[in-house]
Protein backbone atom coordinates (compact mmCIF):
# COMPACT_ATOMS: atom_id res chain seq x y z
CA UNK A 1 0.00 0.00 0.00
CA UNK A 2 1.31 3.10 -1.24
CA UNK A 3 1.22 6.23 1.27
CA UNK A 4 -1.44 8.88 0.37
CA UNK A 5 1.03 12.34 -1.13
CA UNK A 6 0.09 13.90 1.55
CA UNK A 7 1.57 12.14 3.89
CA UNK A 8 5.21 13.33 2.60
CA UNK A 9 7.71 16.04 3.33
CA UNK A 10 10.59 16.95 0.93
CA UNK A 11 14.47 17.56 1.54
CA UNK A 12 16.61 18.94 -0.69
CA UNK A 13 19.88 20.38 -1.72
CA UNK A 14 18.94 22.82 -4.70
CA UNK A 15 20.13 20.28 -7.13
CA UNK A 16 17.66 17.23 -6.26
CA UNK A 17 14.81 16.52 -3.59
CA UNK A 18 13.91 13.60 -1.35
CA UNK A 19 10.68 12.53 0.21
CA UNK A 20 9.99 11.46 3.90
CA UNK A 21 6.98 9.68 4.71
CA UNK A 22 5.23 10.03 7.89
CA UNK A 23 6.69 6.55 8.65
CA UNK A 24 10.23 8.10 8.82
CA UNK A 25 10.94 6.63 5.31
CA UNK A 26 12.30 8.30 2.28
CA UNK A 27 10.51 6.58 -0.74
CA UNK A 28 11.88 8.69 -3.45
CA UNK A 29 15.40 10.11 -4.04
CA UNK A 30 17.28 10.80 -6.96
CA UNK A 31 21.12 11.09 -7.36
CA UNK A 32 23.08 13.03 -7.91
CA UNK A 33 20.31 15.05 -10.16
CA UNK A 34 16.38 15.59 -10.51
CA UNK A 35 16.29 13.98 -13.42
CA UNK A 36 18.49 11.12 -12.61
CA UNK A 37 17.47 7.43 -11.47
CA UNK A 38 15.99 7.11 -8.52
CA UNK A 39 18.19 5.21 -5.76
CA UNK A 40 14.85 4.92 -3.57
CA UNK A 41 11.67 4.34 -5.38
CA UNK A 42 9.16 2.84 -3.53
CA UNK A 43 6.56 5.72 -3.91
CA UNK A 44 5.92 4.49 -7.26
CA UNK A 45 6.54 0.65 -6.16
CA UNK A 46 6.75 -1.38 -3.32
CA UNK A 47 9.83 -2.10 -0.82
CA UNK A 48 11.81 -4.40 -3.20
CA UNK A 49 11.86 -0.97 -5.10
CA UNK A 50 14.12 0.85 -2.85
CA UNK A 51 13.48 3.23 0.79
CA UNK A 52 15.19 3.65 3.70
CA UNK A 53 12.84 3.57 6.87
CA UNK A 54 14.43 5.25 10.61
CA UNK A 55 11.17 4.86 12.92
CA UNK A 56 11.18 3.28 16.47
CA UNK A 57 10.93 -0.45 16.35
CA UNK A 58 7.62 -1.12 18.63
CA UNK A 59 4.15 0.09 18.19
CA UNK A 60 3.60 4.56 17.68
CA UNK A 61 1.32 6.35 19.53
CA UNK A 62 1.26 9.46 17.71
CA UNK A 63 3.61 11.31 15.31
CA UNK A 64 3.91 14.76 15.24
CA UNK A 65 6.58 16.45 12.12
CA UNK A 66 7.29 20.17 10.79
CA UNK A 67 9.99 22.09 9.44
CA UNK A 68 11.87 24.13 11.72
CA UNK A 69 10.73 27.18 11.07
CA UNK A 70 12.12 29.20 7.80
CA UNK A 71 13.99 26.25 6.87
CA UNK A 72 13.88 22.97 4.74
CA UNK A 73 15.06 20.77 7.76
CA UNK A 74 12.55 18.77 8.83
CA UNK A 75 11.44 16.89 12.30
CA UNK A 76 9.52 14.08 13.10
CA UNK A 77 8.86 13.14 16.28
CA UNK A 78 7.25 9.54 17.60
CA UNK A 79 5.84 9.19 21.32
CA UNK A 80 5.73 5.43 22.21
CA UNK A 81 4.79 3.39 24.77
CA UNK A 82 8.54 3.70 26.43
CA UNK A 83 9.26 7.48 25.65
CA UNK A 84 9.85 9.52 22.62
CA UNK A 85 12.13 10.22 20.21
CA UNK A 86 12.87 12.59 17.74
CA UNK A 87 14.47 11.99 14.32
CA UNK A 88 15.99 15.37 11.93
CA UNK A 89 16.27 14.83 7.95
CA UNK A 90 17.82 16.86 5.84
CA UNK A 91 20.35 17.57 2.58
CA UNK A 92 22.66 20.00 3.17
CA UNK A 93 24.15 22.11 0.75
CA UNK A 94 26.72 20.20 -1.27
CA UNK A 95 30.16 20.88 -1.77
CA UNK A 96 31.20 17.81 -4.27
CA UNK A 97 28.68 15.06 -3.01
CA UNK A 98 24.91 15.21 -2.50
CA UNK A 99 24.30 14.06 1.35
CA UNK A 100 21.15 12.69 3.18
CA UNK A 101 21.30 13.42 7.15
CA UNK A 102 19.68 11.92 9.47
CA UNK A 103 19.69 12.44 12.58
CA UNK A 104 17.92 10.44 15.72
CA UNK A 105 17.79 11.98 19.17
CA UNK A 106 15.96 10.53 22.13
CA UNK A 107 13.39 13.00 23.40
CA UNK A 108 11.91 10.67 26.50
CA UNK A 109 12.44 7.56 28.19
CA UNK A 110 14.25 4.97 26.05
CA UNK A 111 13.49 4.24 22.63
CA UNK A 112 14.51 1.32 20.12
CA UNK A 113 15.21 2.24 16.63
CA UNK A 114 15.47 0.73 13.55
CA UNK A 115 17.07 1.54 10.18
CA UNK A 116 16.11 -0.49 7.26
CA UNK A 117 17.64 0.80 4.19
CA UNK A 118 17.48 -0.49 0.91
CA UNK A 119 18.92 0.90 -1.70
CA UNK A 120 17.86 -0.24 -5.58
CA UNK A 121 19.88 2.27 -8.53
CA UNK A 122 17.44 2.96 -11.79
CA UNK A 123 14.41 3.23 -10.83
CA UNK A 124 14.39 0.48 -8.57
CA UNK A 125 15.62 -2.53 -11.11
CA UNK A 126 19.17 -2.61 -9.56
CA UNK A 127 20.05 -4.06 -6.56
CA UNK A 128 23.93 -3.03 -5.70
CA UNK A 129 26.59 -4.91 -4.48
CA UNK A 130 27.22 -3.87 -0.35
CA UNK A 131 30.70 -4.26 1.19
CA UNK A 132 32.07 -3.14 4.36
CA UNK A 133 35.00 -0.39 4.07
CA UNK A 134 36.53 1.29 7.52
CA UNK A 135 33.73 0.69 9.31
CA UNK A 136 31.08 2.23 6.61
CA UNK A 137 28.68 0.24 4.47
CA UNK A 138 29.68 1.27 0.45
CA UNK A 139 26.91 0.26 -2.02
CA UNK A 140 28.17 -0.24 -5.49
CA UNK A 141 26.60 -0.80 -8.77
CA UNK A 142 27.62 0.47 -12.31
CA UNK A 143 28.52 3.95 -12.12
CA UNK A 144 26.61 4.61 -8.95
CA UNK A 145 28.32 4.20 -5.13
CA UNK A 146 27.05 5.28 -2.39
CA UNK A 147 28.40 5.22 1.21
CA UNK A 148 26.85 4.61 4.90
CA UNK A 149 28.41 6.04 8.03
CA UNK A 150 26.93 6.97 11.51
CA UNK A 151 28.06 8.52 14.64
CA UNK A 152 28.72 7.20 17.10
CA UNK A 153 28.99 3.61 15.43
CA UNK A 154 26.17 1.25 15.30
CA UNK A 155 26.70 -2.36 14.26
CA UNK A 156 24.63 -3.18 10.55
CA UNK A 157 24.29 -6.88 9.07
CA UNK A 158 22.70 -7.45 5.53
CA UNK A 159 19.41 -9.41 5.50
CA UNK A 160 16.76 -9.85 2.61
CA UNK A 161 19.14 -7.50 0.25
CA UNK A 162 19.24 -4.57 2.53
CA UNK A 163 21.18 -3.11 5.69
CA UNK A 164 20.10 -3.04 8.88
CA UNK A 165 20.77 -1.33 12.45
CA UNK A 166 18.69 -1.30 15.66
CA UNK A 167 20.02 0.69 18.54
CA UNK A 168 18.36 2.54 21.79
CA UNK A 169 17.92 6.07 22.62
CA UNK A 170 17.30 7.86 26.05
CA UNK A 171 16.79 11.50 26.51
CA UNK A 172 19.71 13.91 25.17
CA UNK A 173 21.37 10.43 23.23
CA UNK A 174 21.67 11.50 19.41
CA UNK A 175 23.22 9.16 16.77
CA UNK A 176 23.95 10.50 13.48
CA UNK A 177 23.51 8.90 10.04
CA UNK A 178 25.08 10.13 6.57
CA UNK A 179 24.55 8.57 3.27
CA UNK A 180 26.64 9.99 0.61
CA UNK A 181 26.93 9.32 -3.38
CA UNK A 182 29.57 9.97 -5.91
CA UNK A 183 30.72 8.23 -9.09
CA UNK A 184 31.70 4.64 -8.77
CA UNK A 185 35.15 5.54 -10.49
CA UNK A 186 35.73 8.25 -8.00
CA UNK A 187 37.26 7.99 -4.37
CA UNK A 188 34.92 8.29 -1.76
CA UNK A 189 34.36 12.01 -1.11
CA UNK A 190 35.27 14.04 2.58
CA UNK A 191 33.27 12.90 5.41
CA UNK A 192 30.98 16.29 6.53
CA UNK A 193 30.04 16.62 10.50
CA UNK A 194 26.47 15.92 10.48
CA UNK A 195 25.71 18.05 13.47
CA UNK A 196 27.76 21.01 12.57
CA UNK A 197 25.83 20.40 8.69
CA UNK A 198 23.11 20.87 10.71
CA UNK A 199 23.68 24.22 12.18
CA UNK A 200 24.65 25.45 9.01
CA UNK A 201 21.69 24.35 6.95
CA UNK A 202 19.33 25.95 9.67
CA UNK A 203 21.33 29.38 9.12
CA UNK A 204 21.66 29.38 5.86
CA UNK A 205 17.86 28.65 5.34
CA UNK A 206 16.68 31.19 8.07
CA UNK A 207 18.96 33.99 6.24
CA UNK A 208 17.40 33.34 2.98
CA UNK A 209 13.77 33.17 4.45
CA UNK A 210 14.12 36.22 6.38
CA UNK A 211 14.95 38.07 2.65
CA UNK A 212 10.68 37.57 1.78
CA UNK A 213 9.56 41.11 1.70
CA UNK A 214 5.81 39.41 2.00
CA UNK A 215 4.50 40.53 5.39
CA UNK A 216 0.32 40.04 5.01
CA UNK A 217 -1.58 37.20 5.89
CA UNK A 218 -0.72 33.42 5.43
CA UNK A 219 2.80 34.73 5.60
CA UNK A 220 4.16 31.07 6.59
CA UNK A 221 2.49 29.49 3.72
CA UNK A 222 3.74 32.52 1.20
CA UNK A 223 7.15 31.44 2.76
CA UNK A 224 6.89 27.92 2.72
CA UNK A 225 5.66 28.02 -1.16
CA UNK A 226 8.83 30.03 -1.64
CA UNK A 227 11.18 27.61 0.09
CA UNK A 228 9.99 24.96 -1.99
CA UNK A 229 10.48 26.77 -4.97
CA UNK A 230 13.74 27.22 -3.79
CA UNK A 231 14.45 23.72 -3.37
CA UNK A 232 12.98 22.96 -6.90
CA UNK A 233 15.90 25.13 -8.34
CA UNK A 234 18.44 23.68 -9.56
CA UNK A 235 21.08 25.76 -8.47
CA UNK A 236 24.23 25.44 -11.19
CA UNK A 237 22.07 26.55 -13.84
CA UNK A 238 19.28 28.80 -12.17
CA UNK A 239 16.75 26.35 -13.77
CA UNK A 240 13.65 25.17 -11.67
CA UNK A 241 11.93 21.89 -12.15
CA UNK A 242 8.10 21.58 -11.91
CA UNK A 243 8.00 19.08 -9.58
CA UNK A 244 10.44 16.60 -7.81
CA UNK A 245 8.92 13.15 -8.88
CA UNK A 246 7.64 11.77 -11.91
CA UNK A 247 4.43 9.53 -12.91
CA UNK A 248 2.29 10.65 -9.50
CA UNK A 249 -0.86 9.79 -10.95
CA UNK A 250 -3.97 13.03 -11.61
CA UNK A 251 -6.35 10.00 -11.29
CA UNK A 252 -5.53 7.20 -9.03
CA UNK A 253 -5.39 3.84 -11.17
CA UNK A 254 -4.81 6.22 -14.16
CA UNK A 255 -2.93 6.29 -17.04
CA UNK A 256 -2.10 10.49 -16.70
CA UNK A 257 1.19 9.83 -15.39
CA UNK A 258 3.74 12.54 -16.53
CA UNK A 259 7.20 13.38 -15.89
CA UNK A 260 7.23 16.95 -14.23
CA UNK A 261 11.52 16.80 -13.28
CA UNK A 262 12.12 19.23 -16.09
CA UNK A 263 12.10 23.71 -16.76
CA UNK A 264 8.53 24.39 -18.07
CA UNK A 265 8.35 28.12 -20.06
CA UNK A 266 4.79 28.50 -19.25
CA UNK A 267 6.00 28.85 -15.48
CA UNK A 268 8.53 31.44 -16.59
CA UNK A 269 6.67 34.49 -15.89
CA UNK A 270 4.24 33.58 -12.61
CA UNK A 271 7.78 32.42 -11.57
CA UNK A 272 9.86 35.85 -12.02
CA UNK A 273 6.82 37.50 -10.62
CA UNK A 274 6.64 35.75 -7.63
CA UNK A 275 10.14 35.89 -6.71
CA UNK A 276 10.49 39.31 -7.86
CA UNK A 277 7.18 40.56 -5.95
CA UNK A 278 8.72 38.68 -2.78
CA UNK A 279 12.56 40.17 -3.07
CA UNK A 280 14.48 37.70 -4.35
CA UNK A 281 16.15 39.34 -7.06
CA UNK A 282 19.05 36.97 -7.21
CA UNK A 283 16.55 33.87 -7.71
CA UNK A 284 14.65 36.03 -10.36
CA UNK A 285 18.00 37.04 -12.41
CA UNK A 286 19.08 33.48 -12.18
CA UNK A 287 16.09 31.68 -13.78
CA UNK A 288 15.45 34.70 -16.61
CA UNK A 289 19.76 33.63 -17.13
CA UNK A 290 18.48 30.23 -17.54
CA UNK A 291 15.54 31.19 -19.64
CA UNK A 292 17.63 33.19 -22.01
CA UNK A 293 20.28 29.87 -22.58
CA UNK A 294 17.35 27.86 -23.13
CA UNK A 295 15.53 29.47 -25.97
CA UNK A 296 19.00 30.07 -27.61
CA UNK A 297 18.95 29.36 -30.93
CA UNK A 298 16.46 28.91 -34.04
CA UNK A 299 13.18 30.28 -32.61
CA UNK A 300 10.95 28.14 -34.61
CA UNK A 301 12.50 25.46 -32.65
CA UNK A 302 11.51 26.83 -29.25
CA UNK A 303 10.02 23.98 -26.51
CA UNK A 304 7.68 24.12 -23.98
CA UNK A 305 10.27 22.82 -21.47
CA UNK A 306 13.97 22.12 -21.42
CA UNK A 307 16.08 20.04 -19.28
CA UNK A 308 17.99 21.07 -15.84
CA UNK A 309 20.74 22.82 -17.79
CA UNK A 310 18.80 23.70 -21.02
CA UNK A 311 18.89 20.34 -22.65
CA UNK A 312 16.19 19.37 -25.36
CA UNK A 313 16.22 15.77 -26.05
CA UNK A 314 14.04 14.64 -22.86
CA UNK A 315 12.36 11.30 -24.66
CA UNK A 316 9.60 9.27 -22.87
CA UNK A 317 9.72 5.54 -21.96
CA UNK A 318 7.73 3.50 -19.34
CA UNK A 319 9.48 1.36 -16.63
CA UNK A 320 7.21 -1.39 -17.05
CA UNK A 321 8.50 -3.20 -13.33
CA UNK A 322 7.50 -0.40 -11.20
CA UNK A 323 3.46 -1.04 -10.61
CA UNK A 324 3.16 3.01 -9.91
CA UNK A 325 1.53 5.03 -7.53
CA UNK A 326 -1.77 3.35 -6.28
CA UNK A 327 -1.53 0.91 -8.86
CA UNK A 328 -1.77 3.73 -11.97
CA UNK A 329 0.53 2.93 -14.97
CA UNK A 330 2.37 3.35 -16.79
CA UNK A 331 5.37 4.67 -14.93
CA UNK A 332 6.94 7.43 -17.65
CA UNK A 333 10.44 8.75 -17.74
CA UNK A 334 10.87 11.95 -19.65
CA UNK A 335 8.04 14.13 -21.29
CA UNK A 336 6.63 13.08 -25.10
CA UNK A 337 5.17 16.94 -25.09
CA UNK A 338 8.42 18.43 -25.66
CA UNK A 339 8.02 17.68 -29.13
CA UNK A 340 5.00 19.78 -29.03
CA UNK A 341 3.82 23.13 -30.73
CA UNK A 342 2.85 25.43 -27.99
CA UNK A 343 2.43 29.28 -29.47
CA UNK A 344 1.93 30.53 -26.18
CA UNK A 345 5.28 29.66 -24.99
CA UNK A 346 6.58 32.93 -27.49
CA UNK A 347 3.99 35.01 -25.12
CA UNK A 348 5.61 33.71 -21.80
CA UNK A 349 8.97 34.09 -22.82
CA UNK A 350 8.45 37.84 -23.75
CA UNK A 351 6.26 38.50 -20.69
CA UNK A 352 9.30 37.05 -18.67
CA UNK A 353 11.83 39.47 -20.37
CA UNK A 354 9.62 42.46 -20.85
CA UNK A 355 8.57 41.70 -16.96
CA UNK A 356 12.57 41.45 -15.98
CA UNK A 357 13.61 44.55 -17.80
CA UNK A 358 10.79 46.63 -16.20
CA UNK A 359 11.72 45.15 -13.12
CA UNK A 360 15.14 46.44 -12.77
CA UNK A 361 17.19 43.34 -13.65
CA UNK A 362 20.76 43.32 -15.23
CA UNK A 363 20.61 43.86 -18.60
CA UNK A 364 21.82 41.23 -21.20
CA UNK A 365 22.96 42.73 -24.44
CA UNK A 366 21.52 39.81 -26.40
CA UNK A 367 18.67 39.39 -24.54
CA UNK A 368 16.64 42.26 -27.07
CA UNK A 369 18.05 40.31 -30.36
CA UNK A 370 16.64 36.89 -29.15
CA UNK A 371 13.10 38.92 -28.49
CA UNK A 372 13.40 40.18 -32.13
CA UNK A 373 13.97 36.74 -33.75
CA UNK A 374 11.10 35.19 -31.65
CA UNK A 375 8.99 38.06 -32.91
CA UNK A 376 9.91 37.84 -36.53
CA UNK A 377 9.07 33.75 -36.22
CA UNK A 378 5.75 34.58 -34.71
CA UNK A 379 4.37 37.27 -37.03
CA UNK A 380 4.80 34.38 -39.34
CA UNK A 381 3.46 31.69 -37.85
CA UNK A 382 0.90 32.76 -35.23
CA UNK A 383 -2.11 31.86 -37.47
CA UNK A 384 -1.28 27.98 -36.61
CA UNK A 385 -2.75 25.60 -34.43
CA UNK A 386 -1.26 24.68 -31.99
CA UNK A 387 -1.33 21.69 -29.07
CA UNK A 388 -2.25 24.34 -26.35
CA UNK A 389 -1.07 25.34 -22.74
CA UNK A 390 -2.61 22.21 -21.06
CA UNK A 391 -0.65 19.60 -23.87
CA UNK A 392 -3.22 17.82 -25.30
CA UNK A 393 -2.60 15.07 -27.34
CA UNK A 394 -5.71 14.96 -29.16
CA UNK A 395 -4.84 17.20 -31.95
CA UNK A 396 -4.14 20.60 -32.72
CA UNK A 397 -6.40 22.88 -32.61
CA UNK A 398 -6.92 27.13 -32.60
CA UNK A 399 -6.65 27.36 -28.70
CA UNK A 400 -7.74 30.66 -27.17
CA UNK A 401 -5.13 31.06 -24.81
CA UNK A 402 -2.36 30.43 -27.35
CA UNK A 403 -3.65 33.31 -29.23
CA UNK A 404 -4.33 35.54 -26.34
CA UNK A 405 -0.32 34.80 -25.55
CA UNK A 406 0.55 35.43 -28.87
CA UNK A 407 -1.35 39.11 -28.21
CA UNK A 408 0.92 39.02 -25.33
CA UNK A 409 4.00 38.74 -27.22
CA UNK A 410 3.29 41.44 -29.66
CA UNK A 411 1.94 43.85 -26.59
CA UNK A 412 5.24 43.54 -24.93
CA UNK A 413 7.59 43.37 -27.57
CA UNK A 414 5.61 46.96 -28.62
CA UNK A 415 5.91 48.09 -25.00
CA UNK A 416 9.45 47.70 -24.76
CA UNK A 417 10.47 49.74 -28.20
CA UNK A 418 7.98 52.71 -26.54
CA UNK A 419 9.50 52.55 -23.39
CA UNK A 420 13.21 51.85 -24.85
CA UNK A 421 13.45 54.25 -28.13
CA UNK A 422 17.09 53.13 -28.47
CA UNK A 423 16.34 49.87 -29.18
CA UNK A 424 15.59 48.65 -33.17
CA UNK A 425 12.35 46.59 -34.23
CA UNK A 426 9.10 46.37 -36.54
CA UNK A 427 7.07 48.54 -34.18
CA UNK A 428 4.23 49.72 -37.12
CA UNK A 429 4.34 46.03 -37.45
CA UNK A 430 4.11 44.37 -34.28
CA UNK A 431 1.43 46.74 -33.25
CA UNK A 432 -0.70 46.07 -36.41
CA UNK A 433 -0.08 42.04 -35.47
CA UNK A 434 -1.69 42.72 -31.76
CA UNK A 435 -4.62 44.42 -33.62
CA UNK A 436 -5.22 41.84 -36.30
CA UNK A 437 -4.84 38.84 -32.92
CA UNK A 438 -7.00 40.91 -30.60
CA UNK A 439 -9.82 41.10 -33.12
CA UNK A 440 -9.68 37.61 -34.34
CA UNK A 441 -9.95 36.43 -31.03
CA UNK A 442 -12.87 38.69 -29.61
CA UNK A 443 -14.47 37.08 -33.54
CA UNK A 444 -13.83 33.64 -33.39
CA UNK A 445 -12.69 32.74 -29.69
CA UNK A 446 -15.82 34.32 -27.70
CA UNK A 447 -19.42 32.73 -27.42
CA UNK A 448 -21.36 35.83 -27.64
CA UNK A 449 -24.69 33.92 -26.79
CA UNK A 450 -23.38 32.61 -23.60
CA UNK A 451 -21.12 35.87 -23.03
CA UNK A 452 -17.51 33.47 -22.78
CA UNK A 453 -14.44 32.93 -24.49
CA UNK A 454 -13.84 29.60 -25.41
CA UNK A 455 -11.17 26.60 -25.08
CA UNK A 456 -10.83 26.72 -29.23
CA UNK A 457 -11.94 28.53 -31.88
CA UNK A 458 -15.66 27.51 -32.39
CA UNK A 459 -16.39 25.18 -29.69
CA UNK A 460 -18.41 25.09 -26.81
CA UNK A 461 -15.75 24.00 -24.13
CA UNK A 462 -14.19 26.22 -22.02
CA UNK A 463 -10.71 26.38 -20.31
CA UNK A 464 -9.57 28.06 -16.95
CA UNK A 465 -6.16 29.82 -18.75
CA UNK A 466 -9.05 32.13 -20.45
CA UNK A 467 -9.05 33.25 -16.37
CA UNK A 468 -5.21 34.90 -17.29
CA UNK A 469 -7.22 37.29 -20.00
CA UNK A 470 -7.43 39.83 -17.37
CA UNK A 471 -3.93 39.35 -15.76
CA UNK A 472 -1.93 39.78 -19.06
CA UNK A 473 -3.85 42.64 -19.97
CA UNK A 474 -5.95 41.21 -23.20
CA UNK A 475 -9.05 43.10 -21.86
CA UNK A 476 -9.88 45.06 -18.12
CA UNK A 477 -11.42 43.43 -15.40
CA UNK A 478 -14.51 45.20 -15.92
CA UNK A 479 -15.04 44.15 -19.58
CA UNK A 480 -18.65 42.19 -19.58
CA UNK A 481 -16.66 39.13 -21.82
CA UNK A 482 -14.13 39.11 -18.46
CA UNK A 483 -16.68 38.57 -16.42
CA UNK A 484 -18.86 36.67 -18.55
CA UNK A 485 -16.02 34.10 -19.05
CA UNK A 486 -15.29 34.23 -15.13
CA UNK A 487 -18.64 32.83 -14.14
CA UNK A 488 -18.89 30.45 -17.07
CA UNK A 489 -15.88 28.93 -16.22
CA UNK A 490 -16.55 29.14 -12.21
CA UNK A 491 -20.17 27.15 -13.05
CA UNK A 492 -19.29 24.89 -15.89
CA UNK A 493 -15.14 24.11 -14.86
CA UNK A 494 -16.93 23.67 -11.30
CA UNK A 495 -15.19 20.47 -9.46
CA UNK A 496 -16.04 19.72 -5.57
CA UNK A 497 -15.68 23.89 -4.92
CA UNK A 498 -12.61 23.60 -7.34
CA UNK A 499 -11.77 24.55 -10.85
CA UNK A 500 -10.28 21.74 -13.53
CA UNK A 501 -8.43 22.75 -16.38
CA UNK A 502 -11.01 21.98 -19.15
CA UNK A 503 -13.76 19.39 -20.20
CA UNK A 504 -12.06 16.07 -19.63
CA UNK A 505 -14.89 14.41 -21.66
CA UNK A 506 -14.69 16.72 -24.61
CA UNK A 507 -15.14 14.50 -27.37
CA UNK A 508 -11.52 13.97 -29.04
CA UNK A 509 -9.69 17.29 -27.51
CA UNK A 510 -8.01 15.52 -24.68
CA UNK A 511 -6.84 12.43 -26.81
CA UNK A 512 -6.57 10.40 -23.25
CA UNK A 513 -8.54 8.25 -21.25
CA UNK A 514 -9.77 8.61 -17.83
CA UNK A 515 -10.17 11.78 -15.41
CA UNK A 516 -8.02 13.87 -13.67
CA UNK A 517 -8.71 16.45 -10.09
CA UNK A 518 -9.66 19.94 -10.12
CA UNK A 519 -6.15 21.84 -11.10
CA UNK A 520 -5.06 23.84 -8.30
CA UNK A 521 -3.13 26.36 -10.12
CA UNK A 522 -6.64 27.08 -12.04
CA UNK A 523 -8.38 27.72 -9.04
CA UNK A 524 -6.26 30.40 -7.72
CA UNK A 525 -6.08 31.84 -10.89
CA UNK A 526 -10.05 31.52 -10.20
CA UNK A 527 -9.57 33.67 -6.54
CA UNK A 528 -7.53 36.30 -8.41
CA UNK A 529 -9.87 36.65 -11.06
CA UNK A 530 -12.53 37.26 -8.67
CA UNK A 531 -10.41 39.76 -6.87
CA UNK A 532 -10.18 41.16 -10.23
CA UNK A 533 -13.65 41.96 -10.96
CA UNK A 534 -14.76 43.43 -7.33
CA UNK A 535 -15.58 39.93 -5.56
CA UNK A 536 -13.21 40.41 -3.30
CA UNK A 537 -14.77 38.36 -0.32
CA UNK A 538 -15.56 35.18 -2.60
CA UNK A 539 -12.04 35.71 -3.71
CA UNK A 540 -10.95 35.56 -0.36
CA UNK A 541 -12.94 32.58 0.53
CA UNK A 542 -11.55 30.50 -2.12
CA UNK A 543 -8.31 31.37 -1.53
CA UNK A 544 -8.61 30.14 2.35
CA UNK A 545 -9.98 26.94 1.08
CA UNK A 546 -7.26 26.30 -1.59
CA UNK A 547 -4.89 26.94 1.56
CA UNK A 548 -6.54 24.96 3.59
CA UNK A 549 -5.60 21.89 1.45
CA UNK A 550 -2.18 22.24 1.92
CA UNK A 551 -0.74 18.81 4.36
CA UNK A 552 0.88 19.69 7.40
CA UNK A 553 3.83 20.98 6.70
CA UNK A 554 2.24 23.37 3.67
CA UNK A 555 3.39 21.45 0.43
CA UNK A 556 0.76 21.35 -2.39
CA UNK A 557 1.07 18.57 -5.49
CA UNK A 558 -0.51 19.37 -9.03
CA UNK A 559 -4.37 18.75 -8.31
CA UNK A 560 -7.18 17.71 -5.53
CA UNK A 561 -9.31 15.42 -6.17
CA UNK A 562 -12.50 16.46 -3.93
CA UNK A 563 -14.41 12.81 -4.30
CA UNK A 564 -11.51 11.47 -2.77
CA UNK A 565 -10.16 14.07 -0.47
CA UNK A 566 -6.61 14.04 -1.22
CA UNK A 567 -3.85 15.66 -2.98
CA UNK A 568 -3.32 13.79 -6.99
CA UNK A 569 -1.20 14.59 -9.53
CA UNK A 570 2.97 15.23 -8.88
CA UNK A 571 4.29 16.78 -5.69
CA UNK A 572 4.97 19.41 -4.57
CA UNK A 573 3.99 21.50 -7.64
CA UNK A 574 6.30 24.83 -8.22
CA UNK A 575 3.08 25.39 -10.38
CA UNK A 576 0.02 25.43 -6.99
CA UNK A 577 3.18 27.29 -4.85
CA UNK A 578 3.61 30.02 -7.36
CA UNK A 579 -0.13 30.62 -7.50
CA UNK A 580 -0.54 30.32 -4.05
CA UNK A 581 2.41 33.06 -3.54
CA UNK A 582 0.87 35.21 -6.30
CA UNK A 583 -2.52 34.87 -4.96
CA UNK A 584 -1.81 35.93 -2.16
CA UNK A 585 0.04 39.09 -2.97
CA UNK A 586 -3.17 39.61 -5.25
CA UNK A 587 -5.85 39.57 -2.35
CA UNK A 588 -3.67 41.37 0.10
CA UNK A 589 -2.37 43.95 -1.82
CA UNK A 590 1.38 45.31 -2.71
CA UNK A 591 1.77 47.72 -0.17
CA UNK A 592 2.41 43.83 2.24
CA UNK A 593 5.27 43.22 0.02
CA UNK A 594 8.01 46.21 0.94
Amino acid sequence: MNARIEDYALIGDEQTTALVGRDGSIDWLCLPRFDSGACFAKLLGNEDHGYWRIAPKGQVTSTRRAYRPGTLVLDTEWETAEGAVRVTDLMPQRDRAPDVVRIVAGVSGHVTVRSTLRLRFDYGSIVPWMRRSDGQRVAVAGPDSVWLRTEPHVDMWGEDFGTHSEFTVTKGQQVAFVLTWHPSHEPRPPLIDPHETLRASVRGWRHWSSRCRYDGPYRDLVVRSLITLKALTYAPTGGIVAAATTSLPEEPGGVRNWDYRYCWLRDSTFTLGALLAAGYHREAEAWRDWLLRAVAGDPADLQIMYGLAGERRLPEWELPWLPGFAESTPVRVGNGAVDQLQLDVYGEVMDSLWLARTAGLPNKPHMWAIQRSLMDFLKSAWRQPDEGLWEVRGGRRQFVHSKVMVWVAADRAVRTLEEHPDLQGDLEGWRAMRDEVHREVCEQGYDHRRNTFTQYYGSRELDAALLLIPRVGFLPPDDPRVIGTVDAIRTGLDHGGFTRRYDIDAVGVDGMPGGEGAFLACSFWLAQALHATGRREEARELFERLVSLTNDVGLLAEEYEPDLGCQVGNFPQAFSHIALVNTALTLFGEDQAG
